[in-house]
């Protein structure tokens, strides 16, 4: 291919990996939806985007590098201190029943039905055992489910993602060992390839824990770090064995996530960036080589597998990993409708496939065709079926807010407590122990641990808060506050704003909606509640009563509207207006 052929073909990989992306942001479903389509279509209209021409022979590594990118990200978010508990339970009967059961079963399966031979089929098989975040935790903020859903779920998720690409590696090199005669042989050649990899992992880790912990690097020059170890690690392992890289790389992710001495940032917003355009450009440009062809002979045995997976083998694994725990039934339903393949699948199929279709091993061929009809059916049934059936099953999360506010003055107390009148669940949080113990006292829910922390760790604490009020009498904590909790909380965050335009270091200069309008600041609000001003709830009849000054509303539902510095919302009949009272003795004007 002639440099300009190139360029035109990577440049439209780029625009539509981003554009998918992008439009399916806007339609509000999971990027798989849009990208696999676009990929397949693309692939089939012209081979502009076939990455096999464009980058021939270097496209499987570049495949694993990237995967191993992908991997090492998950590991990141695998701090088993984290995983305790009633969900440690469910999710580590979920992580090897699914496994066992999924690769016997589509073992199984797939030999008669795909007709491959056996070690194709335990390839097939292991590829599937794989979910992942990126798939399943669209759907779940889509869907809405109970938090305890949601949480076994990511959990589920995020672990699998590192165990299903350790447990394809493992497979693959199985795969190979079994051409040769020996049993000897065969389990010398598999033990090496493990060796290479968790060595490899252990080495990578150990340096990056001396670099990270030993020298002051920037955000920016630590996550180069990072994925220059990854990539350079990665690609000496597949050097030394053929696609150990997977198995080093998540070794390393997941060493970094719990070897102590390490504060590894919550939010990592490069590496969150790189990763979701390789998902992107993966899934492009793997689509596009599973020509119409590939898919004439597999497309309905593989959605029988399909069919095999999702009322078969899926329900009865969540009915096993929730026996004998106080699971409700709804929720374990729920646990067995929720299976989307998802870009590790897919990237590994199409790592492993080439070659043993190069070994001659029957039946590898179909591997990725039917990798791409499970991926394709599996998130289309459930990014089209998992909100009513949440709903049916009852296990959606109520609509009604569940606010955190930040903060212990007592007006900000008092608040608190209005808002519980008024019908939510409301949470605070507050650094200095005599607001604490004022919280305490006023029998309101205390979060635990450090705000931060807690608001943006995996397995937060602070899960199904729909928003956060910022009402602290430190304007520069608020501020910077809600630019680190904007990304990380369901909902919006708002904060009292400065008392003028000049006022803190960092107040002044940060976006976002202040609270109550203008002139109505932390401060204002303690005077006037030291002079006698509360704050009150009363049903919506008719205007504000003079002297009062609305600052939320609440609707039947439960949700909760602030008044803004923008924004006033306007009470219906049937709300609760929560009202600040003109101070003790003031004249109602």
């Amino acid at each position: 291919m002639t440099a300009d052929q190139v360029l035109v073909g990577i440049g439209l990989i780029v625009v539509l990996a981003v554009g998918s992306q992008l439009l399916a942001s806007r339609l509000r479903v999971p990027a798989l939806l849009v990208l696999l389509p676009v990929g397949f279509t693309a692939g089939a209209l012209t081979d502009d985007v076939d990455p096999e021409r464009l980058l021939g022979s270097s496209f499987s590594p570049l495949v694993s590098l990237a995967v191993a990118v992908i991997l090492y990200d998950a590991g990141l978010g695998l701090d088993l201190k984290r995983l305790k508990g009633h969900t440690r339970r469910v999710v580590v009967r979920l992580l090897w029943l699914g496994t066992l059961l999924t690769v016997v079963s589509a073992a199984l399966f797939a030999v008669p039905v795909l007709d491959m031979s056996m070690r194709a089929a335990v390839m097939l098989a292991a590829i599937l055992v794989v979910s992942g975040p990126t798939v399943v935790g669209p759907l779940l903020n889509f869907v809405r489910p109970t938090e305890r859903l949601q949480r076994v779920l990511i959990w589920e998720g995020s672990l699998i993602d590192p165990v299903g690409g350790i447990l394809g590696a493992l497979v693959f090199h199985g795969v190979l060992a079994g051409e040769r005669p020996g049993f000897g042989s065969q389990l010398a050649g598999f033990s090496a390839s493990t060796a290479v990899g968790v060595a490899g992992g252990a080495v990578g880790a150990g340096v990056l824990w001396l670099l990270l912990r030993q020298v002051q690097l920037s955000e920016e020059l630590a996550t180069s770090v990072q994925l220059a170890a990854v990539i350079g690690v990665a690609a000496a392992c597949d050097a030394l064995r053929d696609d150990t890289g997977l198995i080093s790389a998540v070794v390393m992710g997941m060493a970094m996530a719990n070897l102590p001495g390490l504060d590894l940032p919550a939010r990592r917003p490069f590496f969150d960036t790189l990763v979701s355009l390789i998902i992107g450009l993966l899934f492009i440009s793997i689509s596009a080589t599973v020509t119409p062809a590939s898919l004439r002979h597999v497309v309905l045995p593989s959605l029988a597998l399909v069919a095999l997976l999702v009322l078969v083998t899926r329900p009865l694994v969540a009915q096993l990993a929730t026996l004998r725990t106080d699971v409700p039934r709804g929720e374990r339903w729920f646990i067995g409708w929720m299976a989307p393949r998802g870009i590790v699948a897919a990237a590994t199929a199409s790592t492993f496939s080439a070659e043993l279709v190069d070994h001659d091993i029957a039946g590898a061929q179909r591997i990725l065709p039917a990798t791409f009809v499970v991926i394709v059916a599996t998130v289309t049934l459930y990014g089209l079926t998992a909100f009513p059936v949440a709903r049916r099953l009852g296990v959606l999360r109520p609509a009604r807010s569940r606010p955190l506010l930040v903060g212990g003055a007592p007006w900000a107390v008092d608040l608190a407590c209005a808002l519980r009148s008024a019908g939510l669940d409301v949470l605070m949080w507050a650094g200095a122990d005599g607001e604490r113990a004022r919280i305490e006292e006023a029998g309101l829910k205390l979060a635990p641990g450090e705000l931060l922390a807690s608001a943006t760790g995996a397995g937060a604490e602070l899960e199904g808060i729909t928003g956060v009020l910022l009402l602290t009498d430190e304007d520069d904590f608020n501020a910077l506050a809600s630019m680190t909790l904007r990304e990380s909380v369901e909902g919006a965050v708002h904060r009292l704003g400065p008392p003028s335009s000049r006022h803190g270091v960092v107040a002044p200069y940060t976006g976002g909606e202040s609270l109550f309008g203008a002139g109505l600041t932390g401060r204002e609000l303690a005077r006037r509640y030291e002079r006698g001003a509360r704050v009150v709830t009363q049903t919506s009849d008719g205007p504000v009563p003079a002297g009062h000054q609305l600052l939320f509303v609440v609707r039947p539902d439960g949700r909760l509207m602030p008044v803004t510095d923008s924004l006033t919302p306007a009470p219906d009949t049937g709300d609760t207006v929560v009202l600040l009272s003109p101070p003790a003795g003031a004249a109602a004007v």
